[in-house]
């Protein structure tokens, strides 16, 4: 642990080799990047980027590893060249300059994890890090440390797209043969975070193991289950049950011994964090340790205001899981008993459940499906289907249909029951009908989670093809049959077989890299 000659970074200043947490708030404040706010709280700006940049990221193009990737718009090709001449112009910025370094674990199953050294400019970054992460605190064991993976972040220093081939001064690149990333240009946290995953995308499944973009938690029996959404479905709200424990909020490994979190904290949105409606968030913007990205604050009283859009709407906490009351604390759970897929269906044509069949499920995890409504992005007017493969497209490094075939492996190796929840409109699409009420979507959950309705009687829909219980504790019998919700049937069944052609227009892309029988376990048309 002397320098960091081995990655090429010369000449610098000083190395702050695995600073603690009161440690980086000093060098944070010292050095300007970030303030303290009441109760503890560290507020930090990431200036001209609130958001992950995925126009910007790129992965290396090399003999070894390009025919397991699944390039297209995701995963976007950059030649070894371009990468090295950017790595060689970042190190040469970084001579004179500190750097702080944190040595870190990806994976909280010790036979599926991966040790990553991050290298950043700024001490609220290694701050970061240290919080999404797993952290060794054996001393003996943290001064022997072999990192896999590297990742070298400096946000003041930027490309030139017109020489780096990128498509603005923000980079993102991944080299998966060499085991490194560098990020540039942009101070937004999330890239560090999501880079890592994408990393584990890339490297679990060659072990066999699923990795998935999901929330789980544990019933004290020692059940558990996981949670798959996009944002808006619900996923963090529907997952965070007071007599159920949190495994993870984010992502997730299931491999031969169970699940297990690959992260060792949360990234929570702040905007409107109501401490009614989700206390245990809303208490780690009052905590020593929480980073709070572009959150107001009254910088004389220090107090935050968790309604301040003005930066962005996309204001972030970021927080050790031990912020939270009710976790697993090693990260790891057994197979789940139920894996649940939440959309929210503005087109208000799905049921509040449905039971899906091995090959139906993995046609629904390939299509990740939720639909956006009027008001959420600029000139979005009426709903819009929305399908994310493996409901985390931007972080899939290998073909999605990889990820498919692994997903229902699992399920059928451990029995898992899978149920698609909709958490969107009943009655009627967006503008006509209702939202579903919260008690609804968790009473299903429950019911789901618990096994309660595992062999309940259903009816089969006539355009999706999936069994609908007929009968949930907690929930109106009327509310389950979504045609029978709508003051015009006829309405619906033209809505139901709309949507029914976007998904099956939507599958075509993955036509070729599944069986026949995923194919044909989408809706009819």
């Amino acid at each position: 642990m002397v320098d960091l000659a081995d990655k090429g970074l010369y000449n610098l200043e000083r190395i702050h080799w695995h600073l603690p947490t009161p440690a980086l708030y000093e060098q944070a404040v010292k050095r300007n990047e970030a303030s303290i706010a009441h109760l503890g709280p560290l507020v930090v700006r990431t200036g001209a980027y609130t958001g992950r940049s995925p126009g910007d990221k790129f992965i290396v193009r090399e003999p070894s590893t390009e025919n397991e990737v699944g390039w297209g718009a995701v995963n976007k090709p950059v030649e070894p060249e371009r990468f090295w001449n950017l790595k060689k112009r970042l190190a040469a910025y970084l001579q004179g300059r500190e750097v702080f370094v944190q040595d870190l674990y990806a994976g909280a199953d010790p036979s599926n994890r991966l040790n990553v050294r991050v290298v950043t400019e700024q001490a609220w970054h290694s701050l970061f890090a240290r919080n999404l992460f797993l952290r060794e605190l054996d001393q003996d064991k943290l001064a022997g440390f072999s990192p896999e993976w590297t990742v070298i972040q400096a946000p003041g220093f930027q490309a030139i797209p017109e020489i780096d081939g990128t498509n603005s001064e923000v980079f993102v690149l991944v080299h998966l043969s060499e085991k490194e990333v560098i990020i540039g240009g942009t101070s937004y946290g999330g890239e560090i975070k999501k880079s890592i995953f994408s990393v584990m995308n890339y490297e679990l499944p060659a072990r066999n193991v699923m990795s998935m973009h999901c929330s789980a938690n544990q019933a004290e029996d020692g059940s558990t289950a996981v949670y798959f959404g996009l944002s808006g479905t619900g996923k963090t709200t529907l997952s965070a049950e007071a007599d159920r424990a949190l495994i993870g909020d984010d992502e997730h490994g299931w491999s031969a011994n169970g699940i297990f979190n690959l992260e060792g904290g949360c990234y929570a949105k702040t905007i409107r964090l109501s401490p009614k409606a989700e206390p245990e968030i809303y208490n780690t913007t009052r905590m020593f340790g929480t980073i709070l990205e572009n959150l107001g604050m009254d910088t004389q009283t220090r107090r935050l205001d968790l309604d301040d859009d003005s930066l962005t709407e996309n204001t972030r906490a970021a927080y050790p899981i031990t912020h939270l009351p009710n976790i697993v604390e090693d990260g790891q759970g057994d197979h789940p008993r139920a894996v649940i897929m939440l959309t929210a269906d503005a087109f208000g044509v799905l049921p509040p459940i449905a039971k899906l069949t091995k090959e139906q499920a993995m046609y629904h995890f390939l299509s990740g499906y939720t639909a956006k409504v009027a008001g959420t992005e600029r000139g979005i007017t009426e709903p819009q289907a929305t399908f994310s493969a493996c409901f985390g497209a931007p972080f899939m490094v290998r073909p999605p249909g990889v990820y498919a075939e692994l997903f229902g492996e699992k399920l059928e190796q451990h029995d898992a029951t899978c149920w698609l929840v909709n958490t969107g409109w009943t009655g009627g699409p967006y503008g006509v009908g209702e939202r579903m009420s919260i008690d609804v979507s968790r009473s299903v959950v429950r019911a789901a989670v618990s096994g309660a309705i595992d062999d309940a009687p259903t009816r089969t829909d006539p355009n999706f093809g999936f069994e609908v219980p007929t009968s949930v504790p907690g929930v109106p019998e009327e509310v389950l049959d979504p045609r029978a919700t709508w003051s015009d049937p006829a309405a619906y069944d033209e809505q139901a077989q709309d949507l029914a052609r976007r998904f099956a227009d939507n599958f075509q892309a993955y036509a070729d890299e599944v069986k026949p029988e995923v194919r044909e376990a989408g809706p009819s048309h």
